[in-house]
């Protein structure tokens, strides 16, 4: 058998990935990638696992068919058998993370391949990028249970239909054949004590800046923001912002507090990424209306035609629970067509 180690060069990562150690690069975030192509009949992946909670699980596309690899909730690395018997050939092989932060981090270690066998570099070129905030509509949270389309989430679920492959934020990156790095993360809100992210104590604002962001499994770390420069920023948060209180009607220094917090974070970026669309939202998973009025107020209050509103047409009215996959192709299709309506000019930034 042939070891193809991570830190091979023809190995393609799109994400906020950790590659303090090169040759073992530590994927964090929901939908963070690696493309490559490879020659012969078999193929394995050797993954160490972070696990926090809930199915663990890596998505992977082989010559255009879809799986999944359940990872060990054990640290030690194993070897995952995605596919043998495959036609002596070229094969295109997509591997993702399936689940947030919250669930578990994992490292990859490299490819174990039929031995004589090679990676090549995947022949998939794009130069649009996209990056996005949000919670667990973003990260595609329990979007395979298509089953309860228009019902309440499953019980004890157990990370089991989370696939980051299909939120909207993926589906919108792939429309428009671009990079995503996906700052999404479940029971994510603006603020610290609100939400339900980090037992409830951990926001946005103590997250958006960060690498390794889940203290369960490890220290902060801090992302460069040199080594990925985005065309298009999704903000997508204001969902979990209303737990334990759902003061947005009813206490105006706590919504002024909440549109100050949440406006700064995006000038911050909107510094780092001098060129970019920052488009606001919030999803078709139900909400307080109110909390889409306390975002027109944000983005009029920072009066920058960079920074933009767009609203679906079903907002906040989906299926109870989490979108299914039904809801985020049509979150998608509309995201894309109002992206487009700008043409090609955002895809461009200044020399």
């Amino acid at each position: 058998m042939n070891f193809i180690s991570a830190g091979n060069s023809a190995f393609k990562y799109t994400g906020r990935i950790d590659f303090t150690s090169p040759e073992t690069p530590l994927l964090i975030y929901a939908g963070s990638s690696i493309s490559v192509r490879f020659t012969g009949t078999s193929v394995r992946i050797r993954i160490s696992n972070r696990h926090s909670h809930y199915e663990n699980a890596i998505g992977f596309l082989l010559d255009g068919r879809e799986g999944k690899i359940v990872l060990s909730r054990t640290e030690e690395q194993n070897d995952y058998l995605i596919a043998d018997n495959l036609e002596n050939m070229m094969h295109v092989l997509v591997l993702w993370k399936r689940g947030d932060g919250c669930a578990f981090y994992f490292t990859f270690h490299g490819l174990i391949l039929d031995e004589n066998c090679g990676v090549f570099s995947s022949s998939v070129k794009t130069e649009r990028c996209i990056e996005c905030y949000g919670d667990s509509v973003s990260a595609g949270e329990i979007c395979e249970a298509s089953e309860f389309t228009g019902k309440s989430d499953p019980d004890n679920h157990d990370g089991k239909f989370t696939n980051s492959w299909f939120s909207y934020s993926m589906m919108t990156a792939r429309n428009f054949n671009a990079e995503i790095h996906n700052i999404a993360q479940g029971g994510l809100a603006v603020l610290d004590d609100t939400g339900y992210f980090g037992d409830g104590k951990v926001g946005l604002v103590s997250t958006w800046d960060k690498l390794r962001y889940n203290l369960k499994l490890g220290p902060y770390t801090m992302w460069d923001f040199s080594l990925y420069v985005p065309h298009v920023v999704i903000m997508a948060m204001g969902q979990n912002d209303s737990f334990p209180e759902d003061y947005i009607n009813y206490n105006p220094e706590k919504r002024i507090k909440w549109i100050n917090a949440y406006g700064d974070i995006i000038l911050k970026l909107r510094e780092r990424y001098a060129d970019a669309l920052f488009v606001v939202i919030t999803t078709l998973m139900n909400h307080d209306s109110g909390w889409d009025d306390a975002l027109d107020e944000m983005v009029q209050n920072l009066s920058d035609p960079k920074i933009i509103r767009y609203r679906f047409k079903r907002n906040g009215c989906g299926t109870p629970g989490h979108l299914r996959i039904s809801e985020h192709e049509e979150m998608a299709q509309e995201l894309t067509a109002f992206l487009k309506s700008f043409g090609d000019s955002i895809w461009k930034i200044k020399e």
